[in-house]
């Protein structure tokens, strides 16, 4: 009961926070830059391997130049993610603008359901609660392992109307709705657990594992396979739009379609690498670890 009160109060600090305006959380982001960065060093190590790993052609100088860029737009994304507690309709519809939404309706007039493919780069969170304000969204999520603070962003995520599903219920899910259309929204950068891992392609000068979910799930409701492209604008405004990458999922070659979307990802990092999330420990194990 203390824990559970304890947690009530913080996500009530959290609200007042989420309620300051959007000049004075920018202010707390640059001291929160300067906590991260200088005082913590928040995985500053992880950053760093993962920056020499994935750029091995570019200078010292460069990678760092990256990872304080990274580090400030981290700070940003923290109080954004704070901010979606409060955030209107109509503020986060002005702050993330779709370039082509017309097209969801296009693949839904031609009776096809659509499978979203996203990176941990750009502001995510705020991408999906905005698209589901218009659109009928399951969003594909790893549970927390703190079962409150869970709920607690399941209930953020649902908002606006995105319904969160776990991991392990999207077959399920899926299939309960496999004669309606909807729009499912997946994270292409997650890391499987060791043995469900069964697949590695190259990702950032490196082998990587990927889940190869994405397009059973494809395949198996012969949906539309999107990505969507997320730019920032300026501090606290973006753009996306959305990518088509195949059309009809069952007439793909194996690997096709999770192949396409690896790659549309690091595209995107590439062109613009401080947002995408370094500190995550994405390459947590090798081929040959697999056995």
């Amino acid at each position: 009961m203390i824990k559970k009160g304890l947690f009530r109060l913080g996500i009530f600090f959290l609200y007042l926070i989420s309620l300051l305006p959007f000049w004075i959380l920018y202010l707390i982001a640059d001291f929160l830059f300067v906590v991260l960065y200088y005082l913590v060093g928040y995985r500053r190590k992880v950053t760093q391997e993962n920056l020499r790993n994935a750029f091995p052609e570019k200078t010292q100088k460069e990678r760092e130049h990256i990872e304080k860029e990274y580090y400030k737009y981290l700070a940003d994304l923290i109080v954004e993610t704070v901010k979606m507690i409060s955030i209107s309709k109509a503020e986060m519809q002005r702050r993330v603008v779709p370039t082509n939404p017309e097209i969801i309706q296009h693949y839904f007039d031609r009776g096809k359901s659509i499978s979203a493919v996203a990176g941990h780069y750009c502001n995510w969170e705020w991408a999906g609660s905005e698209f589901s304000i218009a659109n009928p969204l399951f969003i594909i999520y790893k549970p927390l392992n703190n079962k409150l603070f869970d709920e607690f962003f399941k209930k953020v995520r649902a908002k606006f109307g995105g319904v969160p599903i776990s991991m392990k219920q999207t077959l399920r899910t899926m299939l309960q709705h496999k004669n309606e259309l909807t729009v499912t929204v997946f994270a292409g950068d997650q890391t499987p657990v060791r043995e469900d891992t069964n697949y590695f392609t190259d990702f950032l000068n490196q082998p990587t594992a990927v889940f190869l979910g994405i397009e059973k799930i494809a395949k198996m409701i012969d949906s539309v396979v999107i990505f969507y492209d997320m730019r920032r604008v300026k501090r606290g405004y973006y753009t996306y739009t959305i990518v088509p990458l195949t059309e009809n999922a069952k007439e793909t070659a194996p690997h096709e379609i999770t192949n396409a979307h690896v790659k549309y990802l690091e595209s995107m990092i590439n062109r613009e690498p401080q947002y995408w999330l370094w500190s995550h420990r994405r390459w947590k194990f090798k081929p040959e670890d697999i056995h």
